[in-house]
């Protein structure tokens, strides 16, 4: 075959799961000896040697942490993957890390460091689950390595996981707009087959629907967290025949580009336009006008995947399987 042999490419000669595959790969003692025989067959058929990177990171004591984010360029996952490689140092771990750009292939492709035991355990960020994961729970298989989830919320796997209330983040946003005395509150969603994203709109509903507020379905754009995305949705938003009189932005990134769309119709925030973002990001209070945002502790989200991680490897109890970070409304001058 043209392409490295992947355990896609072994599960499908040897006619099992991937999970299947994996388990041989990781604890074959657990798998029947009639499938370990047909994976291993396929193995050697593909000569696939799955710990050839692994005899070159591994060292006797040291554990690996695989990473897998959304997108390396957004600022959110940054802090965090700078306090996960922090944290896990100081605890004599090591990190690797993987960008998916929310593609399935590619977050399969980096699942290969955990079946091939190059990496130890996973810490996931974003909405997607790996094929290998989806097929052992379909299976009601246990998981085929250790797995935190972070920031995503995807339902099914029960394992430890750390989070934001993001549908009470939303309230909390869209409250302090109506508090501020606007009528007319648009939102600018990040991708809605997001959990994240549905649960952020969800609240902005919610407090609207309180509140007695109209929500036209005009001044709900979906955005993709980028800042071209946020001022291309600002842009639809104030070329509506009656515009909005404040946003609820769902990411920092999309409210800096909105935050250009307003000022390039030569409108003033937040008279004319108030402004709630979500992340508090460094650069949110050097906006201009400075950012009203969600605070989302991007740092102590990380800290607490790393240590729960951690806690399964040394294979203690953990106490609270699903922890929930507070999150803050940070007041400055866009409402």
């Amino acid at each position: 075959m043209s392409h490295t042999p992947t355990i896609h490419d072994i599960a499908k000669f040897a006619g099992v799961s991937l999970a299947t595959v994996s388990r041989v790969l990781r604890e074959p003692d657990k798998v029947s000896p009639a499938r370990r025989s047909k994976v291993r067959e396929a193995i050697a058929h593909f000569n696939y040697v799955p710990n050839a990177m692994a005899q070159q990171l591994r060292r006797p004591g040291f554990r690996t942490i695989l990473v897998i984010i959304p997108s390396i360029s957004n600022l959110f996952f940054a802090e965090a993957l700078k306090n996960i490689e922090n944290v896990a140092h100081q605890l004599g771990c090591r990190v690797l890390i993987g960008e998916t750009q929310r593609n399935q292939e590619r977050l399969d492709h980096y699942i290969e460091l955990l079946t091939s035991r190059v990496a130890d355990g996973l810490i996931l960020f974003g909405s997607l689950l790996p094929s290998v994961l989806r097929e052992s729970l379909d299976a009601g298989l246990p998981l085929p390595f250790p797995l935190v989830l972070a920031e995503g919320i995807v339902h099914g796997p029960d394992c430890p996981r750390v989070q934001i209330d993001n549908v009470a983040s939303g309230i909390l946003a869209a409250e302090h707009l109506i508090a501020t005395g606007r009528r007319r509150i648009a939102m600018i969603s990040g991708p809605l087959y997001l959990a994240v994203s549905t649960d952020r709109l969800e609240g902005y509903r919610r407090a609207l629907a309180k509140a007695g507020l109209e929500q036209r379905s005009e001044w709900l754009v979906e955005g993709n967290f980028s800042m071209q995305s946020g001022y291309e949705a600002m842009q639809q938003l104030l070329a509506q025949p009656e515009r909005p009189d404040a946003v609820f932005c769902s990411g920092d990134e999309m409210a800096i580009g909105a935050q250009t769309a307003i000022r390039e119709k030569g409108l003033r925030m937040p008279h004319d336009i108030a402004m709630v973002g979500f992340d508090d990001m460094r650069f949110a209070a050097y906006a201009s006008p400075p950012l009203t945002t969600i605070r989302q502790p991007a740092a102590k989200m990380g800290e607490a995947a790393v240590r729960m991680m951690l806690a399964i490897f040394r294979g203690e109890a953990i106490a609270q399987p699903t922890v929930i970070l507070g999150h803050e409304l940070i007041i400055r001058e866009s409402a």
